[in-house]
């Protein structure tokens, strides 16, 4: 008969970061594991930063987001930096537009969801089309974090506008066009009003 393994995704990404360490001598990880950041295997108070990236999007449970974040500042030193990642409300129907999604049948009712209940699901398996997440409100998301205890430094736009861009690789691949678009970004990637036009937020805060 056939055998079947599963892998866990995230034990292959572990042992990717291992692998590349240990190429780059001068400067290797000091370890690195696989973990759950609700119930994170850390002593209290005993790191100077930590980065959710996944967790308050692939958590999409409200009470497992906080755990988290809870989590997180547990792990925190005082003064300890969080920067954790989530994905905006609106991503779906930006980047259904820039990239014809909305014209294909099925798109627009995981569209109606995520705008309803910010509760993203798809029941194709077209993995462009992502996987099962939670996405934000930007209030949201700094209503969480102030939740479980952090202090808000501020909600920062990822891409900002410019990430819809036609020609953003071209403009990216030129020094001064390039700056001239990170200009424009940095004059508005804290604006509450603009927020949920990147696909992308990232709230950074102290314990």
């Amino acid at each position: 008969g056939y055998q079947v393994h599963l892998v866990d995704p995230m034990a292959l990404h572990i042992r990717q970061a291992l692998r590349v360490s240990a190429e780059q001598p001068a400067t290797p990880l000091a370890s690195a594991t696989v973990g759950d950041a609700r119930q994170l295997d850390r002593p209290d108070a005993s790191v100077d930063a930590a980065l959710l990236f996944g967790p308050l999007y692939h958590l999409t449970d409200r009470a497992d987001r906080i755990r988290a974040l809870v989590e997180a500042r547990r792990g925190l030193r005082p003064g300890g930096m969080l920067a954790g990642a989530a994905i905006s409300r609106f991503a779906s129907t930006l980047d259904g537009l820039l990239r014809g999604y909305l014209d294909e049948p099925g798109f627009e009712a995981i569209v109606e969801r995520d705008l309803r209940e910010g509760q993203h699901r798809n029941p194709t398996g077209r993995s462009e089309w992502f996987t099962t997440a939670y996405f934000h409100l930007p209030d949201e998301l700094a209503q969480e974090v102030g939740e479980a205890g952090l202090r808000l430094h501020a909600v920062f736009a990822v891409e900002g506008p410019a990430w819809m861009l036609p020609d953003i690789g071209q403009r990216l691949a030129d020094p001064a066009r390039r700056e001239r678009v990170l200009a424009a970004i940095r004059r508005v990637e804290t604006e509450p009003s603009l927020l949920g036009a990147s696909s992308h937020l990232l709230a950074i805060a102290h314990r």
